[in-house]
């Protein structure tokens, strides 16, 4: 293995994210906080990975498919240490809850450790959504866009790497330009929906905090109530829609962005839209059965929640944890349901379930006809038989890594819908789940170790399994 090769990726990451973290000690100079200690830091931080680079300036990058993993595997490690400093540094919390929040914020699960968001300074604020933005496409992502500068091979490895399961579609003869398009239709959504948060009410500090929450589907809000506290219809219309949006293949996006709809009419994307609105039908049929409410109300908190669990970002306007069973057997679906292969969301994928149900029912005619030829197509294409284990195995890898967690969580003395909904929450990259991890709740009861465990396990998931179950094959080490 070329030591070099990594060290030389993860300080040229490293320096980038060292100059975006400067928007944090910005936001602590417009509000009059005390942002030396942060300033320092950030300071200590740009040096050590500037030296690095530096060091390894010259040296030609050859990056290799296992590099890559490995490098994928130590950045988000990484990642989440830099980012659990300033936490650290500034609140009153153990390095191990720092350490679960930095993950939770650039795995873009949004669990937390804070039971009291509103009392945090500004610029903790700004940190913990910003790591929200700049891990929701992927730091990767924008590594591609810088690294494929220096080696375009490299660059499309370390790409395939970190979208391990998804099948890498180039829209422009670089792999660099595609990485920098998908940067700017992710900015373009991100100023939109800030502007038009700020429109219907709230603060620009507010806006742009949770615009970065909402396309990252994130999760993490400037308030204790998540978007419960805001009373504008307005801003639930608009976090619901943009939650949708971010939940879609990003390409899609960006073929728009070259007049080109035809990514918006794919199956997945269509069942992903005929499964949201049957699902909260459905829930604003039983909300309000129990609350009341008119059918409006109803279907606004209801579309709202499903959105939000599907598409793995976590808002919540009402704590649906208290609704009835029927009720929250509904919103798990939605939990289990996930957003496009190809967006910010985490979970299993609408397009896995639709190879999943579409390769069982033609084992299902098999066994009826035993001599027929019957092949999976997707969007009219015939899908090869390593696309389907693959899909098969990432399911079986997730559903293993649930059952681990959950068995965890249940045996440290914990309730089984607290086990459950909170392994499918972490692993997901949903954030809330039921009981005591509930939308109203938080993570910060849990002791250190176990935060530690529920990063890898987060870690896990956002790098859809593969990534790093590769490591754990005696196959990788060999040859290195």
């Amino acid at each position: 293995m070329n030591y070099k090769n990594i060290l030389k990726i993860l300080s040229l990451i490293g320096i980038t994210v060292s100059v975006l973290f400067l928007f944090d000690v910005l936001v602590g100079i417009i509000y009059h906080e005390q942002y030396g200690k942060f300033l320092l830091y950030d300071g200590l931080f740009f040096i050590i990975n500037f030296a690095v680079w530096l060091w390894l300036k010259n040296h030609e990058l050859d990056l290799k498919i296992k590099e890559s993993i490995l490098v994928v595997n130590l950045l988000w490690i990484l990642l989440g240490i830099a980012g659990a400093i300033p936490l650290f540094i500034y609140t009153n919390i153990s390095f191990a809850s720092s350490f679960f929040e930095a993950i939770s914020g650039f795995t873009t699960t949004g669990a937390t450790v804070y039971t009291d968001v509103e009392s945090l300074p500004h610029l903790i604020l700004f940190h913990r959504s910003l790591m929200h933005w700049l891990g929701g496409l992927g730091v990767i992502v924008l590594g591609v866009g810088l690294l494929s500068m220096i080696n375009p091979t490299g660059s499309l490895s370390l790409f395939k790497a970190e979208a391990t399961g998804i099948q890498l579609e180039k829209l422009t003869p670089k792999i660099k330009d595609t990485a920098l398009s998908l940067w700017v239709v992710y900015c373009i959504l991100t100023l939109v929906d800030m502007l038009l948060l700020k429109f219907f009410g709230m603060s620009w500090f507010d806006a742009i905090n949770h615009a970065f929450s909402t396309i990252s589907t994130g999760g993490f809000s400037t308030k204790n109530n998540s978007l419960g506290y805001f009373t504008n219809d307005g801003i639930i219309w608009t976090t619901t829609i943009f939650m949708l949006l971010a939940g879609i293949n990003f390409l899609a996006h960006l073929k728009l962005y070259y007049k080109d709809v035809s990514g918006y009419k794919t199956e997945e994307v269509q069942w992903y839209f005929i499964i949201f609105l049957l699902l909260s039908l459905l829930l604003s049929i039983v909300h309000v059965d129990i609350s009341g409410d008119s059918f409006y109300e109803a279907f606004k908190n209801a579309s709202f929640t499903i959105a939000s669990v599907m598409t793995t970002t976590g808002f919540a306007t009402i704590d649906y944890g208290s609704w009835s069973h029927l009720a929250i057997a509904i919103i798990f679906v939605g939990l289990l349901m996930g957003g496009n292969a190809g967006s910010t969301a985490g979970g299993i994928k609408i397009i896995r379930h639709i190879i999943i149900f579409k390769t069982l029912s033609s084992e299902l005619k098999r066994i009826l006809h035993p001599n027929m030829i019957i092949s999976v197509f997707i969007d009219g294409m015939k899908q090869r038989e390593r696309v389907l284990s693959s899909t098969f195995g990432f399911f079986i890898l997730f559903m293993i890594t649930v059952a681990v967690v959950t068995i965890y969580i249940y045996a440290r003395g914990y309730d089984a819908m607290s086990a459950i909904s909170g392994a499918f929450a972490i692993v997901g990259n949903v954030g809330p789940g039921f009981s005591l991890v509930g939308p109203a709740d938080n993570f910060s009861f849990f002791s250190d170790f176990d935060k530690i465990f529920f990063s890898i396990a987060m870690i896990i998931g956002r790098l859809e399994c593969y990534t790093v179950f590769v490591l754990l094959s005696s196959s990788f080490w060999k040859k290195f």
